[in-house]
């Protein structure tokens, strides 16, 4: 090379070190930079790596590969490996994801493979749309032929007005509307005798294989189909497998050669003989929900009538009951109508100086007996207002409450009763410590959703303690409120209806509470519950006594059946021991015979629970609320009903705290106990198909899959028993609100409320750096076209978001902040609306990683060496996912 070009290609060289230093190429190399730190930092080899790498494809690589940066190359190809803190790792999952990379194409949203997927749904589509047309034409023509069979007996179609008015003369005689008659006695006898049939004749094993694959068959494409017609039918297809299933558990699954296996099959034979009244009844309940609208008042607000609106208190700490005062407060009713009172049973001189602030009534008694029941009915003897309204202390009425409430007791003179939903803004224990809040509806939303709306239709809703109103001559009528159980709330409501009086159930969530804190209270709460319903069918039984219809009747009886639940669970969860561990045939049938039986009677089940109840109870879910509470129930509602006077009514806390996380051993004994049995009925069970008859090993299969099944479900309700940390006894609830905020040089800016508590807020805003310095500003909320503005005090922010903690405030300023907030008519009913409609698939899949948690968290709080095993054993196993291939998301890949 001569001295001229050796000049030229130094001059070279030292014109791209030049530009390689310019403060904008400085800049660029600084941003990359900072996009592949993590946020541990860098490490001192990563800074080696990372700026080698950054240099390398600046130099040598185009600008652009495969439709991705060049710079950002190494972290689309191998997006879990970290080169600003490289491991020792990093050189066998880098081969391995460049070997993945290379064998593989990587799905893409617009790949081959996504396209048929798209077709084959587009196929399932078409297929589904043309079975839903004909199940519209079959709906429609039954529509037709039933109008068609009412006028040919006499009667005319009054089916809207007898759904839409329940508890009318006219529409409580089934003979008003004509359809009581010979005609219709001969279609009943027919049909009854038909299905007889249906049900009791026996089938070959093929035969009874293609009548329950028509059944599912048809159950499946029914389902598409919206409506409640569709809905009712699935209920009819099935019942008549489960009807089928009892004849058949009954009739030919006794197992007489063996003394103890006779007397097992006989308890299970009960137990699914509770299982499938209880599904009777909750079909009878739920089969035509009325959603009953509220009627309006009257534009005079002279007629309107005056109420005493009390709040019972024992021993809740004051804060929980301020913002229940401060929202009643702000209830849309004439002021000089509407009359509240603080009930406090604890006697505390800082309630009745709160009472004095705010111009409320105090009532004091001086004994305590019957708990809540007679500190009710002793406010009754000092009051005088036409109606009665009832509040816990944690429930906070939004203020349109009355305006919802009050309409249909004008319209019907015999209304004694208008239940609202008890809506909780706080997550309960299983919504916390299951990671789930808000995505699954809870424990309550089955009965609150549904369960009381298909009451209703029967004139059967009944009173929850809570949220309602209720008409002071019916109630004084049968003496106040109910004391001889421990559910003084339904007991009072199945009195009224005993009297002739009718109940409302208005399915607008227009009021709101807290939920238990831990598992320990949820329990508790449900146990005196369980107990008091006990009671009331031993001393006052539905099903015997005046007054009450047979619809009536079932409603009440389903109630009460419900909570009885306890021992049948149990039942359930180790009936596959008995053979697996005890060898003794409990269901004496073929293995075969018996999935035919069984598996159409679980998934027509399931299937008709997921189409009405979709939206309140997600599949499975509910099987683990009741084996939560079904070792706890099943005691005191068995005491209950040999001695229905013992038991007292013990207070639910409210409000509290979990300072840190810890696993509730005492509550969760019984079903660890019952995991190590069902474990024990596993490996024993993998021991007789290895070294049993071989005759045996269908049986034992099926066995074995009930036990997993069983086990999925305890895991999973061993879970709940891990409590969730909690620090604030203010919960926060989500929102999105528009708002403003104010800074001290009398500046505002826009916002959205995201969430608020009794104690501060969480606001969005387009660019928060605009507060700059100030650590105090003001939050501007409205309400009825008011504007009301709050001190608060920023506690954290960043671009987008600020944290706020309300400063000290006046009572008035308190009172508009409640009624701003919680007290917001339009809060609650968007929660309603945001569960999606149930998918079984996922439901279980949810259900499941539950199990997993649970058994993770038992194992890592267990006796050691049991949590060096976990943490052995998880080290190990996340070790081994992180050399896994990882999918790339690069269109161009």
């Amino acid at each position: 090379m001569s001295s001229a070009d050796r000049l030229t290609v130094r001059r070279s060289e030292l014109s791209v070190l030049r530009w390689l230093f310019k403060p904008e190429t400085k800049r660029m190399f600084e941003e990359r930079y900072a996009a592949y730190r993590s946020p541990r930092g860098y490490s001192r080899i990563g800074r080696v790596l990372v700026g080698t790498w950054l240099y390398f494809s600046y130099c040598f690589l185009k600008p652009e590969i495969l439709g991705v940066p060049s710079w950002r190359l190494m972290k689309v190809m191998f997006p879990h490996v970290d080169l600003s803190r490289p491991r020792l790792g990093d050189l066998l999952r880098m081969p391995v994801q460049f070997l993945w990379l290379l064998l593989f194409k990587q799905v893409t949203t617009t790949g081959p493979s996504r396209r048929r997927i798209r077709r084959i749904r587009q196929f399932y589509r078409l297929a589904d749309l043309r079975s839903r047309k004909l199940l519209f034409r079959m709906v429609a023509l039954t529509r037709l032929t039933m109008r068609k069979f009412r006028r040919l007996v006499g009667g005319s179609d009054h089916r809207a007005d007898l759904y839409d008015q329940p508890h009318t003369d006219e529409a409580k005689s089934f003979k008003a509307k004509g359809l009581v008659g010979l005609p219709l006695v001969l279609v009943l006898v027919v049909v009854t005798f038909l299905a007889f049939i249906c049900v009791t004749v026996p089938f070959s094993l093929t035969a009874q294989a293609s009548f329950v694959i028509a059944l599912v068959v048809t159950a499946l494409i029914v389902r598409q189909v919206p409506g409640r017609y569709p809905a009712l039918l699935l209920m009819v297809l099935s019942l008549i497998v489960s009807f089928r299933y009892i004849w058949w558990r009954v009739s030919s699954t006794l197992n007489f050669d063996d003394t103890l296996g006779l007397i097992l099959g006989i308890i299970l034979m009960l137990a699914e003989a509770y299982a499938w009244l209880v599904l009777l009844l909750g079909y009878f309940q739920t089969m035509w929900p009325l959603r009953r609208a509220p009627e309006k008042l009257p534009e005079d607000t002279a007629e309107w009538p005056t109420i005493d609106l009390m709040i019972p208190t024992y021993n809740e700490d004051l804060d929980v009951v301020r913002a229940t005062v401060y929202a009643c407060l702000g209830l849309d009713w004439p002021r000089e109508k509407l009359r509240i009172h603080i009930l406090d049973d604890g006697k505390r001189d800082s309630f009745r100086d709160f009472a004095a602030g705010v111009g409320v009534n105090y009532i004091r008694r001086p004994t305590n007996e019957h708990a809540k029941a007679g500190n009710v009915n002793h406010a009754l003897k000092l009051t005088d207002a036409e109606y009665v309204a009832i509040f816990d202390c944690d429930h906070i009425p939004t203020r349109a409450f009355f305006q919802v409430a009050m309409g249909w007791f004008l319209k019907d003179p015999k209304l004694a009763l208008v239940q609202t939903p008890h809506h909780f803004y706080s997550p309960d224990a299983f919504e916390r410590n299951l990671g789930n809040f808000r995505k699954i509806p809870n424990e309550g939303s089955l009965f609150y959703g549904i369960t009381q709306d298909g009451n209703d239709l029967w004139n059967a809703s009944f009173f929850c303690g809570s949220c309602a109103v209720m008409r002071r001559d019916a109630l004084e009528e049968v003496g106040g409120i109910a004391v001889e159980t421990v559910t003084e709330d339904a007991h009072t409501s199945l009195r009224l209806h005993r009297k002739g009086y009718n109940s409302a159930y208005l399915r607008a969530p227009v009021s709101a509470g807290l939920a238990t804190e831990t598992l320990s209270a949820h329990v508790g709460q449900r146990i005196r519950w369980a107990r008091g319903m006990a009671q009331i069918m031993r001393l006052d039984n539905p099903l015997s006594g005046p007054g009450l219809n047979w619809r009536q009747r079932l409603c009440y009886f389903n109630a009460m059946l419900h909570f009885l639940a306890g021992i049948p669970r149990l039942i359930f969860l180790v009936a596959p021991l008995a053979f697996l561990l005890l060898h003794t045939y409990i269901i004496y049938a073929p293995a075969a015979l018996l999935l035919l039986y069984v598996i159409p009677h679980m998934v027509l089940a399931s299937v008709v629970n997921s189409t009405t109840q979709g939206k309140y109870r997600y599949s499975f879910w509910g099987e683990v609320y009741e084996i939560v509470l079904a070792w706890y129930v099943a005691r005191p509602t068995t005491v209950a009903l040999f001695a229905p006077h013992k038991g007292k009514f013990n207070v639910t806390a409210k409000g509290g705290k979990v300072e840190n996380f810890y696993y509730d051993w005492v509550i969760s004994k019984p079903y660890v106990f019952l995991v190590l049995l069902n474990v024990a009925g596993i490996i024993w069970g993998v021991f007789r198909i290895g070294y049993g008859p071989q005759e045996e090993i269908a049986a034992v299969l099926v066995n074995m899959a009930w036990v997993l099944y069983n086990l999925i479900l305890l895991c999973a309700a061993v879970a709940v028993a891990g409590e969730m940390r909690q620090v604030r006894s203010a919960p926060r609830v989500d929102v999105r609100m528009p708002t403003s905020i104010k800074l001290p040089n009398g500046r505002s800016y826009q916002a959205t409320l995201r969430d608020f508590s009794m104690g501060g807020l969480r606001v969005d805003m387009d660019d928060a750096t605009v507060v700059g310095n100030y650590s105090h500003v003001e939050i501007v909320l409205q309400r009825a076209n008011r504007t009301f503005s709050f001190p608060t005090r920023i506690v954290f922010s960043n671009n987008q978001m600020l944290g706020l903690r309300l400063e000290p405030m006046t009572r008035q300023q308190k009172i508009d902040y409640v009624q701003c907030t919680f007290a917001r008519a339009d809060h609650w009913v968007r929660w309603q609306r945001d569960y999606q409609v149930d998918r079984p698939g996922v439901s279980f899949g949810q259900v499941f990683m539950a199990a997993m948690r649970g058994l993770k968290i038992s194992l890592e709080h267990g006796p050691r060496p049991l949590p060096w095993i976990v943490h052995g054993v998880s080290f190990i196993l996340n070790s081994l996912k992180s050399f896994a291939p990882v999918r790339v998301e690069a269109k161009a890949l």
